[in-house]
């Protein structure tokens, strides 16, 4: 989608939107910078989800590797959890 503007007498800017322009001409840099983008996102919500359940494990009693086996597991989750949204996303939109 572009963003044209144009200029009026009263010298404003007004926004006018081209939606003419389908998600699927975009550029190729875009899509794969999207695509990075997300990927490293849901990384940093999986590691902070992991981190968050090892803490809690450790304040619960558990041993070093009990608590890193529940956060590999959390880790884990959050990622398959991801990639099930996704292929249902792609589902729906396709």
């Amino acid at each position: 989608m572009f963003i044209f503007l144009r200029r009026t007498t009263a010298s404003r800017f007004f926004a006018k939107f081209d939606h003419d322009t389908p998600p699927s001409n975009r550029e190729p840099a875009v899509t794969v910078a999207l695509a990075l983008l997300t990927t490293a996102l849901v990384i940093v919500f999986a590691l902070l989800a992991a981190a968050g359940a090892a803490k809690l494990a450790r304040l619960d009693g558990a041993t070093y590797p009990a608590a890193l086996t529940r956060a590999a597991a959390t880790f884990a989750a959050v990622i398959t959890l991801a990639a099930a949204v996704t292929g249902a996303l792609a589902a729906l939109l396709a």
